[in-house]
């Protein structure tokens, strides 16, 4: 079993105008504590525990082995502070090894790299300690925003993202101006909102999908393959389902309205919670 140590990378020679929109932005509660993301995050691995059939199943359909370099570079897009990252990276590693393995040719297994990608604000110190001892890859850190460019041209053969691509690189700026007619006075969400914050919402959405498909595309190397896991509603959504999260929504809207009222920020920095 191949052993690696954890890298940061602290540079990147790739410029985009949108590197730099989520640099200040909140990272996920870093650490291993009782109110960290590692230890609030089981929703999340219930996420990866059921795409991982899907997973190994497209890899052992999909991928072209007899047709790759001696490196393989996967990349998670929104990786937080390590332990569902760490989960997914195993059972595509292990699903690549494998269909290797079942085709006779794991004398030619290739080297892996993964590359963890969040905030430049996330907690990669626990991230790399939560990595197994026990792993078939190497380990990168690759601070900044997914939706632009991160990687080299044509470098990523598997681009991987989960429960991250919901979050906008920014608040819709026409919810926070009060001339607008998408001002969304008094909530951080748009649920119960009027249909023109809904529509900002949507718009900010299908630019931020298009960037970071577009730089995923460039990244990827032809044949590549990608897995993306995102919260979403079908098109019939009923917002008051039970299968929503809307009383959790309209509780911490709630409570975030009342501490503006208190005085504890604001009420503008609580309408920048919408995001």
């Amino acid at each position: 079993m191949k052993m690696f140590q954890p890298y940061l990378c602290r540079r990147c020679s790739i410029r985009s105008p949108v590197l730099g929109r989520m640099l200040s932005r909140y990272a996920m509660n870093g650490g291993d504590g009782p109110h960290s993301y590692a230890q609030n995050s089981s929703y999340q691995k219930g996420v990866v525990d059921v795409a991982k059939p899907i997973i190994e199943e497209e890899i052992s359909r999909k991928l072209d082995i007899k047709h790759l370099s001696s490196t393989f570079r996967i990349a998670d897009f929104g990786c937080s502070t390590g332990h569902n990252s760490c989960a997914a990276m195993q059972i595509i590693t292990e699903a690549i090894r494998r269909r290797f393995e079942i085709e006779g040719l794991i004398s030619q297994l290739p080297d892996f790299y993964v590359f963890f990608n969040d905030k430049v604000t996330n907690d990669f110190n626990t991230l790399f300690n939560s990595l197994p001892r026990e792993r078939l890859y190497g380990a990168a850190g690759v601070p900044g925003s997914f939706h632009g460019r991160l990687l080299p041209k044509a470098t990523l053969d598997f681009a991987y993202s989960s429960c991250s691509l919901n979050w906008l690189s920014e608040v819709p700026k026409a919810v926070l101006d009060n001339t607008s007619p998408a001002w969304n006075q008094g909530k951080i969400h748009y649920l119960g909102a009027r249909r023109e914050v809904c529509e900002e919402y949507a718009n900010q959405y299908a630019k931020d999908i298009e960037s970071f498909l577009d730089s995923r595309a460039e990244e990827l190397v032809p044949g590549g393959l990608m897995a993306l896991l995102v919260p979403a509603v079908p098109a019939s959504w009923d917002p008051n389902s039970a299968y929503t999260t809307t009383t959790e929504i309209y509780l911490f809207g709630s409570c975030f309205m009342d501490m503006a009222k208190a005085g504890r920020f604001s009420e503008a920095k609580g309408h920048n919670r919408e995001e």
